[in-house]
Formats: C-alpha cells, sequence, structure tokens
C-alpha cells in the first residue's frame, strides 16, 4: 500500500502548482493570450510557467506556446504522448536539430523539466494543448526580424484559432514580447501584431542572479544586473518600460540553467 501511494505521488509532483502571488490578475474572459517575455537559460522562469500553466488549467482549456521551432512539433507532439518518461526523454533525445542540440538557453535543463511537467499535466488534462511557434522561414535578403516576428504572431494566432475555447500561454523571449515597435531594432515585435485587447504580456524582471546564455566570447553562465526591487515577487499588473509590458513576474535572483542532456 505504501509503495502504490509512493509511487503515486511520484507521477502527481511533476504537475503540482506552486501558488505565484498575483496570478488571478491574468485570467480576465477577455484576455486570450498571456505572454510571458522572459530571458532565456535561468531556472526560475520555466519553473514559474510550469506552475502559471498549472493555475490555467482551474480557469479552462489550455494551449501552451513555447519558442520552439515549428519543426520541432511531430516530436513534441511524440513526447507528450509517449508511454514513459524514459520513451520521452529518447523521443528528444534522439531529434538532430533544435536548442537541445544547439544550444542557447531554451535547450536547457529547465526547459527540459518544463517539458517533463507539461507531460504530466496532459495525461492528467487531455485537452492541454502544447504547440512550437518559432518560425521555420528562410531569412530572405532585404527582410528585416520585423517579417520574422510576424510570422511567429501568425502562428500564435493560427493555433489560438484552432483551439477557440482555450487561453493560450506564450513564454518567449523578451524582444518578442513587447507591445510597441523597437525604435533602435527597427523592429516590430511579434505581440504587436496580436489583438491589443486580448494580450496580457508580463516581463520576467532581472532582480540580481545569473543565466546560462551565448555571447560573443562563448557560452556559459553569466551575471544580471538587478534592475527591479530586489524584494518583490509574483504577477504585478501595471505598465512596464512605458507601456512595451503589461506587468512584471518577480521571481528573485535568477540561476543559470545549464544545457539539458534527455
Amino acid at each position: 500500500m505504501i509503495a502504490t501511494l509512493l509511487a503515486a505521488a511520484a507521477l502527481a509532483a511533476p504537475s503540482a502548482c506552486a501558488p505565484i502571488p498575483g496570478v488571478d490578475a491574468l485570467w480576465k474572459d477577455e484576455i486570450r493570450y498571456v505572454v510571458i517575455g522572459e530571458m532565456h537559460g535561468t531556472t526560475e522562469t520555466p519553473a514559474a510557467f510550469a506552475d502559471l500553466v498549472c493555475a490555467a488549467r482551474d480557469k479552462g482549456p489550455v494551449t501552451v506556446a513555447l519558442e520552439f521551432s515549428e519543426g520541432m512539433q511531430p516530436m513534441l507532439d511524440a513526447f507528450m504522448a509517449a508511454e514513459t518518461e524514459q520513451a520521452a526523454r529518447a523521443i528528444l533525445a534522439a531529434y538532430p536539430h533544435g536548442p537541445f542540440v544547439h544550444h542557447d538557453g531554451r535547450g536547457s535543463v529547465a526547459m527540459l523539466d518544463l517539458l517533463l511537467r507539461l507531460r504530466a499535466m496532459k495525461r492528467e488534462t487531455p485537452s492541454l494543448k502544447v504547440v512550437a511557434f518559432a518560425p521555420d522561414s528562410p531569412r530572405v535578403q532585404g527582410f528585416s526580424q520585423s517579417y520574422y516576428d510576424l510570422d511567429m504572431a501568425h502562428r500564435l494566432a493560427t493555433a489560438a484559432r484552432k483551439a477557440p475555447d482555450s487561453r493560450m500561454l506564450v513564454l518567449v523571449g523578451n524582444i518578442h514580447a513587447q507591445r510597441k515597435p523597437i525604435e533602435r531594432m527597427n523592429l516590430i515585435p511579434a505581440v504587436v501584431h496580436l489583438p491589443p485587447a486580448e494580450v496580457l504580456s508580463l516581463y520576467v524582471v532581472q532582480q540580481g542572479g545569473t543565466s546560462w546564455n551565448c555571447r560573443r566570447d562563448g557560452c556559459g553562465p553569466a551575471p544580471l544586473p538587478v534592475s527591479y526591487d530586489a524584494a518583490a515577487r509574483g504577477v504585478i499588473v501595471q505598465p512596464y518600460e512605458n507601456g512595451a509590458f503589461d506587468g512584471v513576474l518577480a521571481l528573485g535572483p535568477t540561476t543559470a540553467a545549464e544545457p539539458a542532456k534527455p
């Protein structure tokens, strides 16, 4: 009996929700897209995002959109449908492309943990959908990054139309999550192309710590500044960066998430 209970607890653990202060502000009926703009390569953001997805399930159907190449979708579907965690890991390990091979912070141990938690949630909530929405569109000379972001928004809208009753939770780099054009980059971010009244975009603020990413001098952990109240925690819906975001997600100091080996 004890062994049975321990086994059940082990299966339930990946999808257990940790409460996030202020999260109820996200579940407004008119909000179709809840967008989390992150700095890739931290341990805390994918974990918090999983907790947001976990909480959102109590409010209705959920579609999760991850900044993985759309070409990964068949593999992602197979990963989610695998009978065992071992089989799921093997499917991911066998995939020859993407961030778990060419590391950029999106193929971290924390992102693998997020995928495993989403897989556990889907087994509890079969209606949960997980989609990869980063475009495989070829870069064409004379067409700027704005076209890539336009394609990204189109894929989010397409996924939303396929599940019209779902709320979509999006995890994406913070540049793509901004609600205003970025003049210094001559960029129109993906979120700008979505209906404004249906979007709530949060910036994961930097409160110190480290992240794992690639820079000109190589890849590895790098320090992050303290650019927001270090004591703040949770969802704070208040315009940030002159309205570029609807609010922030404050998780405290971060720790770098190393590349995963599925």
